[in-house]
């Protein structure tokens, strides 16, 4: 006798993005992947969402294009925004406006230190911790772009610290601008006298001290590097 195989509907290739892109999202935007966060590797979306990898890599490159991920690489892949606004401002920040970059950096970050000081926990001071000792081991290391990109995380961290989503998300929708300020003060070299420490920085928060931490964040925007 001849088995009956039972009638399953396997969705098209393109639906399964789709479905796995919904997936991804609705993680993002329930905080279980908060923006500044990093979300799993690709093995573990693979077990955790039941599809393949081809699946998963397309779902996580759409989201990418879409300014709500981003890839770092040899660090893995971030929540920069919860939504689209990000690309949008990107295209908006251009070299020519950075003088602008900097003014919104002020206006985010001293108030992201401040808040910081006041709702930081202990987790929050042990990725400042990490994140300020990668940023110092990378000016070490004389290499700009790994500098650049530790910088941004100290940062990242900080603004997540501060625990207001709104802000995080905003903060992050400006990343590349950033970024590319800083790299643009910083130069082709890390030159000493362009070094900024930020060990006051984090110390300030750590001691829940939020005038401090928001001077401290506002006075390397004056530095010239700019980091």
């Amino acid at each position: 006798m001849t088995r009956a195989v039972d009638s399953v509907a396997v969705p098209p290739r393109g639906h399964r993005v789709r479905q796995t892109i919904e997936q991804l999202r609705a993680r993002i935007l329930g905080g279980e992947w908060p923006v500044g966060g990093r979300i799993p590797t690709e093995p573990q979306l693979v077990a955790a969402l039941g599809v393949g990898r081809n699946t998963v890599r397309e779902a996580v490159r759409a989201l990418v294009h879409a300014g709500v991920l981003e890839c770092r690489q040899g660090s893995g892949t971030y929540v920069v925004s919860t939504d689209e606004l990000a690309p949008v401002v990107a295209r908006r920040l251009t070299d020519d406006r950075m003088a602008e970059v900097v003014e919104v950096r002020r206006a985010f970050e001293v108030e992201a230190a401040r808040l910081a000081a006041l709702r930081r926990t202990p987790a929050d001071l042990a990725a400042l911790d990490h994140a300020l000792a990668a940023r110092e081991a990378a000016w070490r290391s004389g290499r700009v772009d790994e500098f650049v990109e530790t910088d941004a995380a100290l940062h990242s961290a900080v603004v997540a610290a501060a625990h207001n989503g709104m802000l995080a998300e905003l903060y992050a929708s400006v990343g590349a601008a950033l970024r590319s300020a800083v790299a643009q003060a910083t130069g082709d070299a890390l030159e000493p006298e362009r070094y900024v420490d930020h060990s006051r920085l984090v110390e300030a928060i750590r001691d829940g001290d939020p005038a401090r931490a928001a001077i401290e964040a506002g006075a390397f925007l004056e530095a010239p590097s700019g980091a």
